[in-house]
């Protein structure tokens, strides 16, 4: 019995300073998580737009002509780009 309580007087020290560090680990955890969400609410990511814009009324909105037809590219009698 004596070895039993010897043993856990000297293993409670160590569960609590490994309790303490797990604590202290989810704590910062949530911090970091805690501020990534607050920045990111502040500073949304701007979407980025590459190539034509479509209100600068470069294309045009009715389908009667093909995209890449208005581009100059050669296309054929369905409106789609011609190879070869």
């Amino acid at each position: 019995m004596d070895d039993i309580s010897a043993l856990i007087r000297e293993a409670k020290p160590l569960y609590f300073a490994r309790k303490r560090r797990r604590n202290i680990i989810k704590s910062t955890l949530a911090i970091v998580a805690a501020l990534w969400i607050g920045i990111a609410a502040y500073n949304p990511v701007q979407p980025q737009n590459y190539g034509f814009y479509w209100d600068s009324g470069y294309f045009s909105a009715e389908n009667t002509v093909s995209v890449i037809e208005e581009m100059g590219l050669p296309t054929d009698e369905y409106g789609l780009l011609m190879v070869g």
